[in-house]
């Protein structure tokens, strides 16, 4: 099964460019690089536990999507509680 990308307007605005071979580097990209993966560090830092109690159904559920994006349902579980948190996950219906 053949999965469909759905890209966000930047995204598509991005990968326009790529195609177009118009992006141009940042004149200081090493500076760059390290302040975004700091920013990366900080965001996937997991330093605090969370237990919660779900239905069997919900679980079965949520490992079933979590295997078909192809990560662990407990990763995939902290990546939805994470774009919720920060207003980005998006209801698609």
């Amino acid at each position: 099964m053949k999965k469909t990308i759905k890209y966000d307007d930047e995204e598509s605005e991005i990968l326009k460019a790529w195609e177009a071979g118009t992006l141009k580097p940042v004149s200081d990209a090493a500076k760059q690089i390290k302040t975004h993966q700091a920013a990366a560090e900080a965001t996937f830092k997991k330093d605090q536990r969370l237990n919660i109690r779900i239905s069997s159904r919900d679980l079965r559920n949520l490992q079933a999507r979590a295997l078909e994006e192809g990560v662990p349902y407990q990763t995939f579980a902290a990546s939805l509680l994470h774009k919720f948190v920060s207003g980005r996950l998006v209801n698609q219906q």
